[in-house]
């Protein structure tokens, strides 16, 4: 692999990593502290689909940066192919998990949320998998 490409999949997944790790271990944490229940599930509905959107997008041009600067790494392919697909799965989710909650729908609500925490865990652990090798 050239040395700009696995330099710029490795910024790619530093900012996917960053990005969840700022959201999860911060953000939300912060909202649940400081906004009513109302406010609090208003903010992180609007936030978190833009999370797995912008995350699938960078994986997206992860993706395409190997193909273009022909730079076939299996572990690459495979990590941008994994995010592109977790949080694709997580962002159409999304409408069902929120409609679950709003109907009180407690335990299709936990199952969608546990498959978004479970899969959003996964792209974070590749991504930073990839980083570290």
């Amino acid at each position: 692999m050239s040395s700009f490409s696995n330099k710029l999949s490795i910024l790619i997944s530093g900012i996917i990593s960053g990005m969840i790790l700022f959201q999860t271990a911060i953000v939300a944490p912060v909202v649940f502290r400081s906004l009513d229940g109302i406010d609090a599930s208003r903010f992180l509905r609007s936030v978190f689909p833009k999370l797995f959107l912008s995350t699938l997008i960078l994986g997206g041009l992860s993706l395409v940066q190997t193909f273009l600067l022909k730079s076939y790494s299996t572990i690459q392919l495979t990590v941008s192919t994994l995010t592109i697909i977790l949080m694709g799965t997580c962002y159409i989710i999304v409408p069902a998990t929120n409609r679950a909650r709003d109907i009180g729908n407690d335990l299709n609500f936990k199952r969608l949320h546990t498959v978004s925490v479970a899969l959003t865990l996964i792209v974070l652990l590749v991504n930073l998998g990839w980083i570290l090798l």
